[in-house]
């Protein structure tokens, strides 16, 4: 058995090897021990014989492959799946009597029939319904770089080319679960796109022109790719052979489903690096307690709908037309009430139209599913009508693509019951009435005493035998047994099989044809029923391409209604989206953080007015936490709602297309490849200054940190200085910053206006007020922010005496710094040794909790402990 093992190993020897042995599916070797650490399972030894020794075996329930093959996915483990091909009692049954048979001869057969990995994982339990599972595939050509993404759950194929920065982007976005490459280009893929996404190398033979249009060609069936509208592509065509090399390296042979290679249109989309995507926090947050954006606004009902909404998320439009007719379809839904509680009714019994037709393309599609599938068509047909009669172009565009697939629809509910079970070979599958032979089979199975019993009273009534009965052994099967009394009315047709005491029996040729149904009828059933749910599955192959079409147009509607629904819950407004330079929003709000409030408080709304001529940069300056971060993100995604066709979060907003959004948010370091927070930070910046046009929107948001003040000011001065002067990235930009000496910029640069978020100082304390505002502030109010973060009292008090005399002193580089300093100094080391005057924090805390004393309500246990607690701040050790 070993010997088979490691015969199937060898065929994946990177694969996990699941070795169905019996009832369970074994691990063995540094396999048991991958298995035993991902899945919790029991680690164990196997006594192997000879000079094997013990070899390491963990395993489980073979019924159990839905539990533990998705988390061994998630973890990014390949999984070779190593079935039994023949029945062992009927192995053994075969080879009774043979002898001189060999080990191996006695062996059941075993192969693999299947190879799971991340990237073409099929099954229901490994795949998120609401989440494509992308399988990509990278080529590095001499002029471009190609790339190639495949959702075989899905059929959806798509293919692009350009730079390393392009399709790093592209790799963000589509957020792939496994990606191919040339194992002798590992560097350089590692260079460009990191250390932490899951990879496959292969040859490089894969990945040639030739090995690749002989893959797609064949798979077309058409002499070329120009149909598709790829054949320029070159290199993107070679990432996409590889993916179709891969396909049948992993056994996925039955893909008629992926119908059509599509090309990644780069000019139809809004660009996002995947800093953007990140910091915005579109479809996942930075922390597993966050909401994002793709969280409030989808209310999607259907999978598909749900996965192409997600799509829509990094893939913003950036032409007004079908922005427009986006949101004329929100209107309309708004408007009609009737139309859209028929269209909200009928998606809840579509399902996942997408992935159901995938899997009957390759052949395993349950009969549940198949009655799904029913059910969906005939909830198309009032989609069907609604949208034709609609008022809107759209909408009748969309009614008139929509296919009934009447012929199949019908012939579903001819042949397949209204509830069958899930797995194929549980039988009751065919519906009663459609095949004639199938119905006897089943009337035997299920009325065989009946029908014996018939016999009986026929055959006594016809011989005159009354005492006759009908009865079985394993001998001789089903037989009439007749009383000696009455043995010369027995016909001569019957035979005589057995003779007892005060009986004979015999037999009919009925009787031995009625046996011959009786005993085999469930395998017959079984095996009929298999027979004619798979002649339904290859004929339901011919509807592929006008489904997955209906279940494109389906996800598209869900998008729009899933937009109606969130912006009638979030009071949203429809925007005016033209080919102008102008960013005009009024009161506008962050979509996210006015859903996540405390009950009865509001969002403060805020306006913003960006122009490539007379305010093409605000600098925005106030205090921490005022809100200078949430009105940067909430520009950028009341711009990225309106164009990807949604209404927005404010009383009005026009907004003039973006072509790309940039932004540089947050501090964060990369350790591992030795990058610190201001290299991460300029790294960001130079991406941004090198790809930015008139058209982008850029959001900077405490450019600078990383370094010493003035080198942070000089820089981000230069920065804001190019984008206002250089013709070529004169972008609408915001930019947040606690360097109030860029306020100066205002009195140099026309484009560039001051806006401060205002506070308000109530008894020395601050109030966030949350406005936008015009001028610059010259407060930070840091020392604030770290009061009611929990600073210790006395950190807080000594930091406000070092402000007021760097303050008072106007400390800049040179002698009066020096001065201001050497005072501070001072100040520590000649104050009074006065025990309430001494500025050492652990004496200003224990004089904090003696000032904070009642004593005249303190009672003795209570000073005792008090006591106590002051002792373990001068010794924190003592107890």
């Amino acid at each position: 058995m070993m010997k088979q093992f490691f015969s199937m190993k060898a065929k994946h020897p990177d694969a996990l090897l699941l070795f169905r042995c019996g009832d369970f599916y074994e691990t063995y070797h540094d396999d048991a021990i991958d298995a035993a650490k991902v899945l919790g399972i029991t680690l164990t030894k196997r006594n192997n014989g000879g000079n094997s020794g013990e070899i390491a075996m963990a395993g489980f329930p073979h019924h159990a492959l839905d539990t533990y093959l998705p988390k061994l996915i998630r973890a990014g483990k390949r999984v070779a799946i190593c079935d039994q091909l023949e029945d062992p009692k009927k192995k053994r049954e075969e080879l009774k009597g043979k002898k001189g048979l060999s080990p191996m001869d006695k062996m059941v057969k075993r192969g693999i029939t299947e190879l799971v990995t991340p990237g073409v994982a099929m099954g229901d339990n490994v795949l998120n319904y609401k989440e494509n599972n992308f399988l990509a595939a990278v080529h590095f050509g001499k002029q471009a770089c190609g790339v190639s993404f495949l959702d075989i759950s899905t059929g959806e194929f798509l293919t692009g080319e350009g730079t390393y920065d392009y399709v790093e982007k592209l790799i963000g976005s589509f957020s792939p679960k496994e990606i191919l490459y040339d194992r002798a280009y590992k560097k350089e893929f590692e260079t460009h796109f990191g250390t932490k996404l899951c990879t496959f190398e292969m040859d490089d033979w894969v990945f040639t022109e030739q090995t690749a249009n002989q893959k797609l060609l064949k798979h077309f069936g058409t002499a070329n790719l120009k149909g598709f509208g790829v054949d320029h592509l070159h290199n993107g065509i070679i990432a996409a052979g590889a993916i179709m090399q891969y396909l049948e390296l992993t056994q996925h042979t039955q893909i008629r489903h992926i119908t059509a290679l599509t090309r990644i249109e780069e000019e139809k989309y809004v660009r996002m690096d995947r800093f953007t995507i990140r910091s915005l926090e579109l479809v996942s947050t930075m922390n597993d307690e966050g909401t994002s954006l793709l969280n409030v606004i989808d209310n999607t009902i259907t999978p598909m709908g749900g996965r192409m909404l997600r799509r829509w998320m990094v893939f913003p439009l950036k032409t007004v037309k079908p922005i427009e007719e986006r949101l004329d379809v929100v209107e309309y839904f708004f408007k009609h009430q009737d139309f859209r509680d028929t269209i909200n009714e009928q998606f809840h019994r579509i399902g996942d139209l997408e992935r159901i037709i995938s899997k009957v393309a390759v052949g395993r599609v349950s009969p549940r599913e198949v009655v799904q599938l029913k059910n969906a068509l005939k909830a198309i047909q009032p989609v069907k009508t609604s949208c034709l009669y609609a008022e809107n172009k759209v909408l009748n565009r969309i009614g008139e693509q929509l296919n009934l697939c009447e012929s199949l629809r019908n012939r579903i509910e001819q042949e397949i019951q209204n509830d069958p079970p899930q797995l194929a070979n549980k039988g009751d599958i065919i519906a009663f009435g459609y095949n004639q032979e199938l119905d006897e089979l089943r009337t035997i199975r299920d009325h065989g005493k009946e029908y014996l019993l018939q016999i009986q009273e026929r055959e006594a009534e016809r011989t005159g035998i009354n005492s006759l009965k009908v009865g079985f052994n394993n001998v001789f099967g089903y037989y009439l047994e007749v009383r000696n009394t009455f043995k010369d009315n027995v016909p001569e047709e019957w035979v005589r099989k057995q003779t007892l005491a005060q009986a004979e029996r015999y037999i009919t040729q009925e009787l031995k044809e009625y046996e011959d149904k009786i005993l085999g009828a469930d395998e017959r059933i079984l095996a009929l029923e298999g027979k004619l749910f798979m002649e339904l599955i290859r004929d339901m192959q011919e509807f592929i391409p006008q489904i997955q079409i209906n279940a494109t147009l389906v996800a598209h509607l869900d998008c729009l209604l899933s937009f109606t629904r969130a912006s009638e819950e979030h009071h949203y407004v429809r925007p005016v989206v033209d080919d102008s330079e102008v960013l005009d929003i009024k009161q506008g709000r962050h979509p996210v953080i006015e859903t996540q409030l405390p009950l009865g408080e509001q969002y403060v709304p805020n306006d913003v007015l960006l122009d490539n001529d007379r305010q093409q940069i605000m600098m925005i300056t106030g205090p921490n936490m005022a809100g200078k971060s949430a009105l940067l993100r909430q520009t950028a995604l009341i711009v990225l709602l309106a164009q990807i066709g949604c209404f927005v979060p404010a009383e009005r907003a026009r907004v003039g297309l973006v072509d790309k959004i940039f932004t540089r948010v947050g501090a964060s370091d990369n350790i591992s490849v030795g990058e610190s927070t201001f290299m991460v930070e300029m790294t960001e910046a130079s991406n941004i200054l090198n790809n930015v046009t008139p058209r982008s929107l850029v959001l900077f948001d405490e450019l600078g940190r990383g370094t010493s003040t003035y080198d942070g000011i000089s820089i981000a001065w230069a920065i804001v200085e190019y984008l206002h002067e250089q013709p070529r990235a004169k972008a609408r930009t915001l930019f947040a910053t606690h360097y109030h000496e860029l306020n100066e910029m205002e009195k140099n640069f026309h484009g560039i206006k001051n806006y401060n978020v205002s506070v308000k100082e109530v008894n020395g304390k601050i109030i966030f007020l949350r406005k936008l505002e015009k001028g610059g502030s010259e407060h930070s109010f840091g020392i604030h922010v770290a009061d009611i973060a929990g600073m210790p009292r006395s950190i807080v008090k000594r930091a406000n005496v070092i402000l007021s005399e760097l303050e008072a002193d106007n400390a800049q580089v040179g002698s009066a710094g020096k001065t201001a300093i050497g005072k501070l100094e001072q100040s520590r080391e000649g104050m009074q040794l006065s025990f309430f005057q001494l500025d050492d924090p652990v004496l200003e805390q224990i004089r904090d909790e003696i000032l904070g004393l009642d004593i005249n309500n303190l009672t003795p246990v209570e000073a005792l402990n008090k006591l106590n607690d002051i002792k373990k701040i001068v010794n924190p050790q003592s107890k």
